[in-house]
């Protein structure tokens, strides 16, 4: 477990985990079955849900609106230091709405859902009976059988010229010249199936695990390891995280290269973007 690559240093050390059997779902919960859930329970997202104001203190109120946070190109290059240049607060924007309110899921039944936060995937799990990947689940079950391949399908980046992911292709973040055939998200299992059957484990959309986020790993976790039991990020050490996996199609070798299937990627459990979705998991029955 874990990544070696000079752009994912907090996914060291590489060490042996031992897991036990459990199921995972094919492919990332689609809007399809974010529908009917949300149609069951009447649940709300917390994109939907108005910010509380003793979370903002000092913000104005007309800010102080349901909404999420949306890839918005810059009109030409940018420093790829400065993320907050391609990325917009958009009042109104939720997994129904994923550009804002003038956009919809129309015609989007079968690409995975986005906007969701940690907390929101836990209420699916819940739902349906399920729960999030712990990282290691996760890793293991994107290697496909593989054992320390950069890729998810092998170390060919496009085997017999082929795409296998849906990333950015042109120059991050201002240019996207969709050379795999989507800008934003694909329809789940658009680009083929790893050894275990499972699509889209790297790009297409963020996924959400279960374990806390910390730089590196407790290498002395060698069975079904949980992870840590607490966060911690020195970027940002205000804001509890969980651990995000598989990149999303804003990878770009240029910018992020958390594709990898050993790489890791990170969120604060109630923010969700236009990038991030989950898929689950659950053990086998006795």
């Amino acid at each position: 477990m874990g990544c070696d690559d000079p752009t994912a240093p907090d996914a060291l050390p590489l060490h042996k985990v031992i897991l036990d059997g459990f199921w995972m779902d094919r492919t990332e919960v689609t809007n399809r079955q974010f529908a009917a859930f949300v149609k069951a329970t009447g649940y709300l997202t917390v994109a939907e849900r108005a910010p509380d104001p003793k979370d903002f203190p000092g913000a104005p109120k007309e800010l102080l609106v349901p909404g999420s946070l949306v890839f918005t190109p810059p009109a030409g290059r940018v420093s790829l230091d400065e993320h907050y240049a391609w990325w917009r607060y958009v009042p109104g924007a939720n997994w129904k709405h994923p550009e804002g309110p003038a956009s919809s899921i129309d015609g989007r039944d079968d690409h995975p859902v986005v906007h969701v936060c940690w907390d929101d995937a836990m209420a699916y799990t819940r739902w349906a009976g399920k729960r999030l990947p712990t990282e290691a689940e996760w890793e293991y079950a994107a290697r496909g059988g593989l054992d320390q391949k950069r890729y998810v399908w092998g170390d060919q980046f496009r085997p017999e010229g082929k795409w296998q992911v849906n990333n950015w292709q042109g120059d991050f973040p201002s240019q996207n010249t969709a050379s795999d055939g989507y800008v934003k998200t694909a329809p789940v299992g658009t680009f083929p199936a790893n050894g275990f059957g499972l699509v889209d484990m790297a790009g297409n959309v963020w996924e959400w695990c279960a374990d806390w986020y910390r730089p590196g790993y407790n290498a002395t976790q060698e069975r079904d390891p949980q992870g840590p039991d607490s966060s911690y990020d020195p970027a940002e050490p205000q804001f509890p995280k969980r651990v995000q996996r598989g990149g999303s199609f804003l990878c770009s070798d240029l910018y992020c290269t958390r594709y990898l299937p050993g790489a890791r990627g990170k969120g604060a459990t109630d923010s969700g973007t236009s990038h991030t979705g989950f898929r689950c998991v659950r053990s086998p029955r006795p």
